[in-house]
């Protein structure tokens, strides 16, 4: 499972903060607790309230690379904030995201080709949010295809179902698991999934229990990537041991130690 850290996000009051004040420490702090905790990657989001949203991403990003070189996860819904962190991105990113919208697909499929970056695909459109897996299957497909016409190497996107708060879309949370394992015939090679796990809670009083549970689940339909909170040690160590149980990596009694440290 490859796990991209959520935490440098300008939505969180105490990163918004640090981005206003230019506090590197903060950031710098959160980057390297969530490695630690066991982060492949680290998303960066400048947030709604950055004023000056080309500078703040590239201020965050060179922020964390000078404490290191892990890969970072471009997250805006602008390209041209977008670009603006891939220009100064010394190693292979992650753009966050496109929709299946061929105007978004057209602007950001070129910039991943340019920068040698991997691309996250939301299976939405401009019509909202899929109700169902079928139509999830074919905003997959039209990514996978865009992608493909263009392209840009399968094996450096990633599709996401778009994970719903199960407290109102109780009845999706089955369609999207579906459509995780169908995501992987869509093409050869097959592209990878990843889900923002975070959403499936928003809003409920057991936040960490549904997280933990739906992450599980995931994987056992075949999720390869997801963008959570490392810090929640109990969520890491369950999703460490369905891996093993899935025969991901290899069982010793200190597993959970050893997969930290790989």
């Amino acid at each position: 499972m490859f796990i991209i850290g959520e935490l440098i996000n300008g939505m969180y009051s105490y990163i918004g903060k640090a981005i206003a004040e230019k506090n590197k420490g903060v950031i710098q702090k959160y980057a390297l607790d969530q490695l630690k905790a066991g982060a492949d990657a680290l998303d960066v989001n400048c947030g709604p309230a950055s004023k000056q949203p080309i500078l703040d991403i590239q201020w965050l990003i060179e922020t964390i690379q000078e404490v290191t070189d892990k890969t970072i996860c471009i997250d805006s819904s602008k390209p041209d904030v977008i670009e603006s962190g891939l220009k100064v991105t010394k190693n292979k990113a992650i753009i966050n995201s496109t929709t299946a919208d061929v105007a978004k697909l057209d602007k950001l499929i070129p910039l991943a080709k340019k920068y040698h970056a991997k691309l996250i695909g939301l299976t939405i459109s401009a019509k909202g949010i899929p109700q169902n897996k079928d139509q999830r299957l074919e905003l997959a497909a039209q990514i996978v295809a865009t992608c493909s016409e263009a392209g840009f190497l399968l094996d450096d996107l990633y599709l996401d179902p778009i994970v719903m708060p199960v407290n109102v879309a109780q009845s999706q949370q089955n369609e999207i698991l579906e459509s995780i394992r169908e995501f992987k015939i869509l093409s050869e090679p097959s592209p990878k999934t990843i889900v923002g796990l975070s959403n499936v809670s928003q809003g409920t009083f057991v936040r960490p229990l549904i997280n933990r549970t739906f992450l599980v689940m995931a994987q056992s339909f075949g999720l390869d990537a997801a963008i959570l909170d490392p810090l929640d040690s109990e969520l890491m160590d369950a999703g460490i041991t369905a891996d093993l149980i899935l025969n991901k990596h290899i069982f010793c009694d200190k597993y959970l130690e050893a997969y930290r440290k790989k």
